[in-house]
């Protein structure tokens, strides 16, 4: 995790995510998943690039099963776009940092 994401869990998810008043992207991901770990610098990345106008943060699912549960997370990585704490956009498996901007851009 970079120093511009967020480690989002069961405790904090509703003050990070349902009661932001910025758009929240959020990466669900595992430790043991090769692609998650392909993808997480690209959420970095995006992060970054997007301070200031977004909240970026990674759920582990792992240490968090009923988030992912909860928000029908299938298969990881899996990238969920909240505004107004409600699931907008939703991106499954490994993308590139255009996809996930072009998410962003059309909640911005």
């Amino acid at each position: 995790m970079s120093e511009k994401t967020v480690e989002i869990t069961a405790a904090n998810f509703d003050e990070i995510v349902t009661k932001s008043e910025k758009p929240v992207l959020v990466d669900f991901w595992a430790e043991w998943c090769a692609p998650c770990r392909m993808l997480s610098p690209v959420v970095d990345e995006v992060a970054a690039g997007y301070e200031g106008k977004i909240v970026v943060g990674k759920v582990n699912i792992d240490e968090h099963p009923g988030l992912a549960q909860k928000f029908g997370v299938m298969s990881i990585p899996t990238l969920i776009l909240f505004k107004g704490g409600a699931a907008e956009k939703k991106s499954i498996g490994v993308v590139g940092k255009d996809k996930i901007a072009g998410m962003i851009d059309s909640v911005l």
